[in-house]
């Protein structure tokens, strides 16, 4: 690649804290190692908005380049695993954390970091799913390891957003009874469409707690939101059931007591997407490839341009972004 310009959004660190914006950059401003990738898309997940706006402690170190995910074509490689010209993509990994990302129209990632699209995906159709929706199949799969598929409703909390979306997706196509938690009054007709038999407010989750156990409600339960509501959430587990935490929009702490563990046998389930295996991965990917309907898929999807995203990026920290959102980085 020669000294051709081209647009990245660079988060730089001010007096005040951190400020994002457009920048023409070259080759030579990348990371002097992997595989140069000519980026199409990228995607806007929870954590990007925290990284664009600094209101979470996601970026490393300055300047950063944001965008946890990314997909395009490999522009030059000289890792034999990968070939000018070939699709590929990569989720995770500390990219747009501790190391340059996705919102970039080119970028050197690692050859270890990068996948090809399973079939029938495109770039943009990768970047619709995102480590939100990555996230959501291996909170499925999770769940399907501790003793799923059984009878009896699952919950999704924070149903609306990217993992939510994708989780009520995944879980109605495998058959389960799947209730929707939200607190946006607007998505009902939006989470039918995917497949939720379901809605129900968020405030079922976050009452004041009457005793250390509730009525007995759920058998499963994917939770995007952490805080209050996954507090609430393990009080009305059933026995034997099995709680996938994975988001923290709600707060970091959790405060409940030992009485679900104990009395009812609840398993809480970590799900972490940054450093997943590439055998994970690659089964997740090909989960999602496999299960999800196309029209499902874009229908909880928009597209935006690279200049959108620090907008964007406000509105989704203070829950506005429903679904999906695509960065088309040729636009």
């Amino acid at each position: 690649m020669t000294d051709q310009r081209f647009s990245a959004l660079l988060v730089q660190q001010t007096g005040g804290g951190q400020a994002a914006g457009l920048a023409e950059l070259s080759a030579g401003d990348l990371p002097d190692d992997g595989v140069l990738v000519r980026v199409t898309h990228s995607t806007l997940n929870y954590k990007d908005g925290l990284a664009v706006t600094g209101k979470g402690n996601v970026i490393r170190s300055y300047p950063m380049v944001p965008g946890i995910d990314l997909a395009g074509t490999v522009a030059e490689s000289a890792d034999d695993r990968f070939r000018p010209g070939e699709a590929v993509f990569a989720t995770g990994w500390g990219l747009g954390e501790d190391r340059w990302g996705g919102y970039s129209q080119y970028e050197r990632v690692p050859a270890d970091y990068l996948q090809r699209p399973p079939h029938g995906l495109d770039a943009a159709d990768i970047m619709a799913f995102g480590s939100a929706g990555f996230t959501a199949a291996l909170c499925v799969m999770e769940l399907e390891r501790h003793g799923f598929p059984r009878e009896g409703p699952i919950v999704v909390t924070g149903a609306s957003g990217g993992v939510g979306s994708v989780a009520i997706a995944l879980l109605a196509a495998a058959g389960h009874e799947v209730v929707a938690s939200t607190g946006s009054a607007n998505a009902h007709d939006y989470l039918r469409s995917l497949g939720a038999r379901e809605i129900i407010d968020r405030s079922v989750f976050s009452e004041p707690a009457r005793g250390p156990l509730g009525s007995r409600r759920w058998q499963g339960a994917v939770d995007t939101v952490g805080g209050a509501t996954l507090a609430g959430l393990l009080r009305q587990m059933d026995y034997r059931s099995a709680v996938t935490a994975v988001g923290n929009a709600g707060g970091g702490r959790l405060e409940t007591t030992v009485y679900p563990f104990i009395l009812r046998a609840v398993g809480l389930l970590g799900v972490e997407s940054v450093y997943t295996s590439m055998d994970e991965r690659i089964a997740a990917w090909e989960r999602l490839a496999r299960v999800v309907p196309r029209d499902i898929l874009r229908a909880m999807t928009r597209t935006i341009s690279l200049s959108g995203v620090p907008q964007a990026a406000e509105s989704i920290v203070e829950g506005k972004v429903r679904g999906r959102t695509v960065v088309e980085l040729d636009g």
